[in-house]
């Protein structure tokens, strides 16, 4: 069976985010004074082959904890759905 992945991946809540700060202060400079605290992280899609759901998911948690997120720095949640 195929699974598709959506991956979310962001910077840990405790640590400072440049990116998003940059991007918030641009939004308020731009007249969207109501916001505040934007967060900038990643989006992946991936399609996983396997023969349940559990060993998709095994694959993509291992995927994200070795080598697409880091751990120091962020945190990632993900989704399965069948396709």
């Amino acid at each position: 069976m195929k699974y598709k992945a959506n991956i979310q991946i962001m910077p840990q809540a405790a640590l400072l985010d440049p990116q998003g700060k940059a991007v918030t202060q641009g939004l308020q400079q731009m007249g969207y004074t109501s916001i505040e605290q934007v967060r900038v992280g990643k989006n992946i899609t991936m399609e996983v082959e396997s023969d349940t759901e559990a060993g998709a998911t095994a694959i993509v948690d291992e995927s994200c904890k070795k080598l697409l997120a880091n751990l120091i720095m962020e945190t990632y949640s993900f989704s399965l759905t069948l396709i």
